[in-house]
């Protein structure tokens, strides 16, 4: 039996050949199921989806309002048909020469000048014209003209000298000890001979200054604390006014006006528009 068993198993056919493992069928992109969506989450009011990139915001400017008219061009030269007073200052800026005999008929005369404004910006002081800059007012008055003509320029037309220009507003700065305050308002050719400079009392100061150059300047100066009459006193220099006032307490003086710097008249003298 144990033989009988041995050929069967014997007599049967081995079969070696490799299974090949079926090709599976590409499937259609509609049969193709996509991944779930990705959670989002939330963290104190913010997703962590990317946002897109925002533009910066550019400011708006306010629209421009509108501007002064410009004054009429000053007259380049003098009329011949009208007379030079004598000591007539110069018009043209930075030029302090005086009309007289000898410069109505001289021919060698010339007028050196500054074409610009006068700036001034934080303490410092010069011409929009030119690049020299200087820090104290005497000195900025010498800066000589960066520009020359042949002759002066005192009448013009002559239509501006119908009538004094009324000027509304000078500079001025004061500093103190602990007994005087000393105050400079500054106004350039000023006529001392018709200068008036009253102390009508211990809080107000009448002034009353003409220029040379058909201007006045008139005010009553609310002075910030009370002072001594008698012991007060003025000197007219040849760009500014002086003003020692001894004060009848030792209190230190915040402001030169009681009313602000404004209310007479009287404006601060630094990083403002020049008065010219």
């Amino acid at each position: 039996m144990a033989m009988e068993f041995a050929m069967r198993e014997d007599s049967k056919e081995i079969d070696d050949t490799p299974t090949i493992e079926p090709t599976p069928k590409p499937q259609d992109s509609e049969d193709v199921i996509p991944p779930p969506p990705k959670p989002i989450t939330v963290t104190n009011g913010h997703s962590d989806i990317p946002s897109a990139p925002q533009r910066p915001l550019v400011p708006q400017q306010p629209a421009p309002g509108p501007s002064a008219p410009p004054p009429p061009p000053e007259s380049e030269s003098d009329d011949p048909s009208v007379t030079v007073p004598a000591n007539k200052s110069c018009r043209r800026r930075g030029c302090n020469a005086a009309s007289s005999a000898e410069t109505a008929s001289s021919e060698d005369e010339h007028c050196v000048y500054h074409p610009g404004q006068a700036l001034f910006h934080e303490g410092s002081k010069g011409w929009t014209c030119c690049k020299r800059r200087v820090l104290e007012f005497d000195e900025f008055m010498k800066i000589e003209g960066c520009k020359r003509k042949k002759r002066h320029l005192f009448v013009g037309s002559g239509k501006k000298d119908a009538g004094e220009e009324a000027l509304k507003t000078v500079k001025h700065d004061f500093y103190q000890t602990p007994t005087t305050v000393i105050a400079s308002l500054y106004l350039k050719k000023i006529d001392k001979h018709r200068s008036k400079i009253d102390f009508t009392s211990p809080t107000e100061i009448v002034l009353d200054l003409p220029t040379t150059d058909m201007k006045r300047y008139k005010t009553t100066m609310p002075l910030f604390a009370p002072i001594d009459t008698a012991k007060s006193t003025s000197k007219i220099m040849g760009t500014k006014v002086e003003l020692t006032l001894v004060k009848l307490d030792i209190s230190n003086w915040s402001t030169l006006l009681v009313q602000g710097l404004t209310d007479a008249g009287v404006v601060a003298a630094r990083d403002d528009p020049p008065w010219f």
